[in-house]
């Protein structure tokens, strides 16, 4: 068989199997997420539709410029059982609820029933394709920027998101552990996107294993902080809400802590053990005499500086998303010893800390894995 028949007969084969296998991945996901709910608040009264304002009934706008008090406005249905319809609805002056409205603004409203009666309130400004035009944008200077290799970076992601959308929250609820759950999440997402970025190369194997290494350190890291600070699931912000949730649905709220480390973890995991990969396999290419040990320093050397900065901004990362909290501290000015020691600080540390811990430890297994694998191959090709 001519060369390129071959080469032929291999692409067809393999996009066969990759087809077949998103077949079955797609009835096993519509299966999985075929579940009955518990009803833990009853919405049957009340329903969320989109509308635009055509009118301004009352305005709540002062001489002086604010905003006190609510609107009294005219909206038109867009869709739902009212589709068509004009009512007057109430816009409140708030922060998480409410708009500030103008004729022709797009509103999602909140209608309760009861009976005859309907009342209809502005919930918020309609910003869904906002939210999904800011994502395309984000896609597009992926591509631009990044080229073919841009485009399979949002595949990655989108894969990443199905995953976590469409298999782990149902696992979850079905009763499955959440860290089994994550892990099993972050070893598909892993070998996903590794072989979609790096192809089926000792780059990616080296990759995937130091990725998988990387997350695991950071659970047990957490885990272990965990037993020793006796912080749990359980002493989260919200822990009453999510106890009422576990009693009705029976999801383990204790282990999310946990999960959601693993989960967040993976992500600074997989880019330092594939950037080390990379350039481990750029230099071997430049100067096969390396050895083996000289392959495994110039990964630790050149991972060094990446290290430090990827662990810098998963940590910082962590802090940014608790920056509300810090800046509540600080304006109380509440003690040090009552700071250091509140679960919230507890957990911050522990979930950056485990994070950069799994990235500092991917770094000397990728290293290795690397340098002996295409030192071997080096070696077997020379037989």
């Amino acid at each position: 068989m001519k060369p390129w028949k071959s080469e032929a007969k291999k692409k067809i084969i393999r996009y066969a199997a990759l087809i077949l296998l998103l077949g079955i991945s797609l009835i096993f996901l519509k299966y999985w997420n075929n579940i009955d709910k518990t009803e833990i608040v009853s919405n049957s009264a009340q329903s969320f539709d989109r509308a635009v304002v055509t009118q301004i009934v009352t305005d709540n706008l002062q001489e002086n410029g604010s905003r006190i008090g609510n609107q009294e406005v005219m909206v038109r249905f867009l869709n739902g059982k009212h589709k068509g319809e004009e009512v007057k609805a109430v816009s409140t002056n708030g922060s998480l609820y409410g708009a500030t409205c103008y004729p022709g603004t797009k509103v999602v409203t909140l209608t309760g029933e009861s009976g005859e009666v309907s009342i209809t309130s502005v919930y918020s400004l309609d910003r869904e394709w906002i939210i999904y035009a800011y994502l395309a944008l984000f896609c597009v200077m992926l591509w631009m920027i990044g080229g073919k290799s841009g485009l399979k970076a949002v595949a990655g992601l989108i894969v990443t998101m199905l995953l976590i959308l469409f298999f782990f929250m149902p696992a979850i609820y079905r009763g499955m552990s959440p860290i089994l759950s994550a892990v099993i999440v972050c070893f598909i997402t892993t070998i996903f996107t590794m072989l979609l970025l790096a192809g089926q190369s000792i780059k990616s194997l080296s990759a995937i294993l130091g990725t998988v290494f990387g997350v695991i350190i950071s659970g047990i890291s957490a885990w272990g902080f965990g037993k020793v600070a006796m912080i749990s699931g359980y002493n989260v912000a919200n822990i009453d809400t999510l106890v009422g949730i576990q009693q009705i649905t029976g999801i383990s709220v204790g282990n999310l802590l946990f999960a959601g480390i693993l989960i967040s973890s993976l992500g600074g995991a997989m880019d330092i053990a594939l950037s080390i990969a990379s350039a481990i396999q750029e230099i071997h290419q430049a100067n096969p005499k390396l050895s083996r040990r000289e392959l495994y320093m110039s990964g630790m050397n050149v991972g060094r500086d990446m290290m430090g900065a990827t662990a810098n901004t998963l940590i910082i990362a962590f802090v940014g998303g608790s920056l509300s909290t810090l800046v509540i501290n600080y304006a109380y000015d509440l003690p040090y010893l009552q700071m250091i020691n509140s679960y919230s600080t507890g957990i911050e540390i522990m979930q950056g800390i485990s994070g950069g811990m799994g990235i500092v430890l991917t770094l000397p297994l990728v290293s290795l894995i690397s340098s002996v694998m295409l030192y071997g191959r080096k070696e077997k090709n020379e037989i």
